[in-house]
């Protein structure tokens, strides 16, 4: 936060506790869960991602990782079916701080690609695929034991694209009608204002 004023400093974190408080009642909003965990929500990895847009890759790690801690303590049953320090430590790092934290890099093409809806977007897709490799591994490694006899990795991978599929393009869709509606350069969130061409 170097360079900034004491009103940019309290404007930047109260925005980031006002959209990490969104993401993590979001992440409750499921539009369906599947019963061994994983589950599609109503947008809940937009407001990390809008977060890292404005405010830089390190903010949004940061903010990313205040979620992870969020998800973690909203996941404290899934510890009781895990034994072993092996299977605490993939659970903890693969299915909550790494993969939650790793929505702080949606800001990671901004200056890169000069759209701002693509930019956005591709963030989106990029962290939703870095959450589904975290969940693919914690699934592959710790959670075989649901596979029913079918191949550990294959009912990794299909179990986990399952959800995160679905999740990534609802975070998509939710960042193209944000991005379509809201300039994210400005220091406050404004509406885009269309500018009408006067006719001769």
């Amino acid at each position: 936060m170097t360079n900034l004023t004491k009103k940019q400093k309290t404007r930047r974190l109260a925005e980031s506790a006002l959209m990490l408080a969104l993401a993590a009642i979001l992440s409750k909003l499921a539009v369906f869960s599947l019963p061994f965990g994983g589950s599609v929500t109503l947008f809940s990895q937009v407001p990390i991602i809008l977060i890292s847009y404005r405010y830089g890759v390190k903010w949004g790690l940061e903010t990313g990782l205040a979620m992870s801690v969020i998800q973690l303590l909203f996941g404290l049953e899934n510890f009781s079916y895990v034994s072993g320090m092996t299977a605490f430590l993939i659970l903890t790092f693969c299915d909550y701080i790494i993969a939650f934290s790793a929505l702080g890099l949606g800001g990671i093409f901004k200056n890169k690609i000069k759209n701002d809806l693509l930019a956005i977007s591709a963030g989106g897709i990029l962290v939703s695929v870095i959450r589904f490799v975290c969940h693919f591994i914690s699934g592959a490694t710790i959670w075989g034991d649901y596979a029913e006899g079918a191949p550990v990795l294959e009912y990794s991978f299909n179990y986990n694209a399952s959800y995160m599929l679905p999740e990534l393009i609802v975070t998509v869709i939710g960042l193209i009608v944000i991005t379509g509606i809201f300039d994210l350069n400005t220091e406050e969130l404004k509406i885009k204002v269309k500018k009408v061409s006067k006719s001769k």
